[in-house]
């Protein structure tokens, strides 16, 4: 019997020789271990900070405790961090911290200082933050054009700029174009903010240059902007997959295929994804709604046996999110992945992103009133429904063992897989 929470093994509180180091954004499973568990694919230690160092809803992280958790891990691989963790305490404190641009930049000091002291490349990102959440984007917008400066001067090997649900009406995308225009080389300007440190952990453990051709079931709707971004999902998928090491080709062979489900007939696009399959490594998002994966495209592809062929799936989040995801897991798995940990991966994802958002979520919040899912009861409630959409096989079969939602609220959780 395998116990796929083995996958969290490495996701050590201590220092080890090998390791890769990953600061997440916030503790949340998307952002804390989806980056971890695509990093440790071919079996390579991960490092991460334990979730009670990151930041949640209500509570940003400490940096000086992020700080001496980092000074004790090991500097012989690159560094890959969300920089909103250490400058604000998380997202969500990226958009209300009163912390002075100075300030901010203080806390992010230790990272230029981990990069002068090990010699080792850094990755990382910031955000321009969401309105109307926003209270100070000069703030923001200041730090982040002294961060330019750092990328100049080779603090960071590359450093994303990346802008964070960007609803009709919002600034952000304006500011990118304004960034990109003053950016050195090594800076790269997209939409996005939960999916980028998974593709910067392509960038830094997989940064030779693969190719992707990219199909949408929809390809008229594919030139329309999306939800969250304020940009076509065409030039997304093109901003994705150059930011997790892709460069996009229109036709002839690729090292990937990336099937993008954007709407239309899901059983067609299921025979479709099947056929792919047979020709090469596939992999599929799932954007045609926000948050929500289609539970008929994954049923048929379930049907067909085809998910567990798959070498990524995703539909757990905005378009962006669920580009991103899939082409950075994707991406990993061309420098060849332990089986096990793929079929695993495989099997979170679809638990995730399908099982949870388009089925168990809903009846959750039927079941119990959201302001009482922080609750032992609301808890239990969760695990009892989940239980119901269990077995699921993928190449294992995997039984569900534990269930909790993190943040307390209804739009994650985080489980646990038992493969047999």
């Amino acid at each position: 019997m395998l116990r796929p929470a083995f996958l969290l093994a490495p996701l050590l509180l201590a220092a080890h020789a090998g390791a890769q180091t990953l600061i997440p954004l916030d503790s949340r499973p998307a952002t804390r271990v989806l980056p971890a568990l695509i990093a440790g694919l071919r079996g390579d230690g991960v490092s991460v900070p334990p979730a009670e160092l990151l930041g949640n809803a209500t509570r940003g992280a400490d940096p000086a405790a992020l700080t001496a958790w980092l000074d004790a891990q090991p500097t012989d691989r690159p560094l890959v961090a969300a920089l909103d963790t250490f400058a604000y305490g998380g997202l969500v404190q990226s958009r209300t911290s009163p912390l002075s641009a100075a300030e901010a930049l203080a806390r992010l000091a230790p990272l230029r200082t981990w990069a002068g002291r090990t010699g080792q490349p850094v990755y990382a990102f910031i955000t321009l933050p969401r309105e109307p959440d926003a209270v100070n984007r000069a703030r923001n917008l200041a730090v982040v054009r002294e961060l330019l400066g750092w990328a100049r001067e080779g603090v960071f090997r590359e450093l994303h700029v990346t802008w964070d649900d960007a609803l009709p009406g919002s600034p952000a995308p304006a500011e990118g174009a304004a960034l990109a225009q003053e950016a050195p080389a090594n800076v790269r300007v997209y939409p996005g903010a939960d999916e980028v440190l998974s593709l910067l952990v392509a960038r830094a453990l997989a940064p030779a240059e693969k190719t992707v051709r990219v199909e949408y079931s929809d390809p008229a709707r594919a030139t329309q902007v999306i939800r969250y971004e304020g940009i076509p999902l065409l030039q997304s998928a093109v901003n994705h997959a150059r930011a997790g090491s892709f460069r996009v080709v229109e036709s002839g062979p690729a090292d990937l295929t990336l099937y993008v489900y954007n709407g239309g007939d899901p059983r067609q696009a299921a025979v479709r994804i099947s056929g792919l399959v047979r020709g090469g490594p596939v992999a599929v998002a799932d954007v045609a709604q926000v948050n929500l994966g289609n539970a008929r495209l994954w049923r048929d592809l379930a049907t067909l046996r085809q998910h567990a062929n798959l070498r990524s799936l995703a539909a757990w989040g905005t378009p962006g999110n669920n580009l991103g995801t899939a082409l950075a897991h994707a991406r990993l798995t061309l420098e060849g992945a332990d089986p096990l940990r793929q079929d695993a991966l495989l099997a979170r994802e679809y638990a995730n992103d399908v099982i949870y958002s388009a089925e168990v979520r809903a009846a959750l919040r039927r079941a119990i009133p959201e302001a009482e899912l922080n609750t032992p009861a609301g808890q239990a409630r969760l695990l009892e429904l989940a239980r119901d959409f269990f077995p699921l096989r993928v190449g294992l079969t995997y039984r569900l063992e534990d269930a909790s939602l993190p943040w307390g609220r209804s739009f994650e959780w985080d489980f646990t897989l038992e493969g047999r």
